[in-house]
């Protein structure tokens, strides 16, 4: 049995969800997201709680079943609070800056990397080196951090690199002299 699927996701006040067939709003204080879930989970608000049922035991719907609640959860906390990355860039003249809608890393190579700011997303950078990527839907605040990171991923003998703020690199010993 599903625990997670089997909670319900509370409605913080000034959270408003609507159900209309497939399709899941959120409306909140920081925005409003939508989910389409899958058509066999049946997803039904009360007073303050949001409940995602499942028609059977059967494989596929015990594994949409976690998955749905979780997104809805997620959209909650994301309406009210909103999701924030932290990465730093360590080396030698590494370096970032917004530049409008358009992120420009320079990151060793012998060009400047470019990316688009996609929309719904704020990106921050402090001291050149500190890159804040933040907003309300998870999904997309973790996917555009991933590929900040993925421009210059950090290597284990000199620690250079795009990282994320808590990770922990292990560092290797490199060749010794006989």
């Amino acid at each position: 049995m599903s625990r997670i699927g089997k909670k319900p996701v509370a409605i913080p006040e000034g959270v408003t969800v609507t159900v209309d067939g497939n399709l899941v709003t959120v409306k909140g204080p920081k925005g409003s997201l939508e989910f389409t879930h899958h058509a066999d989970m049946s997803v039904t608000v009360t007073d303050q709680e949001v409940i995602v049922e499942r028609p059977s035991e059967s494989k596929l719907h015990r594994s949409i079943h976690g998955t749905t609640r979780a997104v809805l959860n997620n959209m909650v906390d994301g309406v009210t609070q909103g999701y924030k990355k932290d990465l730093k860039m360590i080396g030698v003249g590494y370096r970032a800056q917004v530049k409008g809608k358009t992120l420009v890393i320079s990151a060793g190579y012998s060009h400047d990397v470019e990316m688009e700011i996609p929309e719904g997303l704020e990106v921050a950078v402090e001291k050149n080196t500190a890159i804040t990527v933040s907003g309300i839907d998870k999904q997309q605040v973790g996917e555009f951090s991933a590929n900040v990171r993925k421009v210059r991923p950090p290597e284990p003998y000199l620690g250079k690199g795009i990282r994320y703020v808590d990770e922990h690199v292990r560092r290797k010993e490199g060749k010794t002299a006989k």
